[in-house]
């Protein structure tokens, strides 16, 4: 059973957080096979204008590819408390606390399934007597949003 945190005034959506098990083939590829961890709470919105470049080439029309948001705990230690790369962690299914899906595909393979994200950046945002009170993120919409069929 994964593990869920529950959601409150800070952190009022849930997300589910995947982990890569890195597979080596014997011709020396690499393949990462994404295991579901565990639900964590948060807060995700698309990031603003000042999240923006100002020249931007070849415009195409997409949806937001850049999120921030913040979650209680660091998202790079999985429930057994094994430290993970940023690059081998992948969050998805950003929901409401009633189960409502925010964010989804709307074509290619996964049309109408909640988007993938990977993690850009984490940082700890400290209190004013020193100790984490929660921790920022930044995420980008994976380009290969087929990676967990």
């Amino acid at each position: 059973m994964v593990n869920c945190e529950n959601t409150s005034f800070a952190f009022p959506m849930q997300a589910d957080v995947y982990y890569a098990n890195i597979e080596n083939s014997p011709y020396g590829g690499q393949s990462k096979v994404w295991v579901l961890d565990r639900t964590i709470a948060g807060n995700f919105i698309a990031a603003g204008a000042e999240t923006k470049e100002e020249l931007v080439v070849n415009v195409d029309l997409s949806q937001e590819s850049l999120m921030v948001g913040r979650v209680k705990n660091d998202i790079r230690l999985s429930e057994r408390q094994v430290s993970n790369a940023l690059t081998s962690v992948i969050i998805t299914n950003i929901r409401t606390r009633d189960g409502l899906v925010i964010y989804s595909e709307s074509a290619g393979p996964r049309d109408d399934e909640p988007t993938v994200y990977e993690v850009a950046t984490q940082q700890p945002v400290i209190s004013p007597f020193g100790s984490i009170e929660h921790y920022r993120l930044v995420l980008r919409r994976s380009e290969n949003q087929g990676v967990l069929e």
